[in-house]
């Protein structure tokens, strides 16, 4: 019978799945046997350098975390090894990485993936894989402020699929503060012309003759 101190041990490990499960925009699950210790090295580095978090996971404690938050669709493939990488900020990179290193490496295999709360298909996996990341969506729209309307659309669409609100990145430029213009100077007041004084003595005409 597990210690007191492996229990508590393990409960700690749950929560901390599951925050993750909660926390994270986004995050694959991949089956890593049959990785040579240089390419799970080289597989680590490129998640590590894309600000992604890859971990090595237990399936029995995988599976109450899942529950926990419920990922229950997660239940069927938490057998075997499973290793599992989440982003907090990005919710591309971790299928992009995964599924480009996939590429060169057949022995990695995607089991599945969550994003935004919900647990996603191999096939949106593969569709998340290759879209553009923000950075580069929002470089595309800035880049095509000058081009035809039509191409604008299309880089701003594809902002919205990938939950960038454009709204974002106009409003820094639409909320800061205008220059002020300088006060215009008022005109000098022009000089009163007097009054003709109506006491003012009427010319004496010419006396006659």
């Amino acid at each position: 019978m597990p210690s007191q101190k492996v229990l508590e041990e393990k409960k700690q490990i749950v929560a901390g799945l599951s925050e993750q499960f909660k926390s994270a925009v986004s995050g694959v699950l991949v089956d890593y046997c049959g990785l040579t210790v240089e390419q799970d090295t080289k597989l680590r580095n490129k998640l590590r350098e894309a600000g992604v978090d890859y971990k090595v996971i237990k399936n029995t404690l995988a599976r109450l975390a899942a529950k926990e938050v419920g990922f229950d669709e997660l239940d069927p493939i938490l057998n075997g090894p499973t290793a599992m990488a989440v982003s907090m900020t990005d919710e591309v990179a971790p299928a992009k990485v995964i599924a480009d290193f996939a590429k060169d490496n057949e022995k990695l295999e995607i089991k599945s993936g969550f994003l935004d709360g919900k647990v996603i298909s191999l096939d949106e996996i593969k569709k998340l894989a290759d879209t553009p990341n923000r950075e580069t969506l929002i470089a595309m729209v800035m880049g095509s402020l000058n081009a035809p309307a039509s191409k604008l659309a299309r880089t701003l669409q594809a902002l919205i699929d990938n939950g960038v609100e454009p709204a974002d990145i106009v409003k820094p430029a639409a909320e800061a503060p205008a220059e002020e213009a300088p006060a215009a100077e008022a005109p000098a007041e022009e000089p009163a012309a007097e009054a003709v004084s109506a006491e003012a003595p009427a010319e004496e005409a010419p006396a006659a003759e």
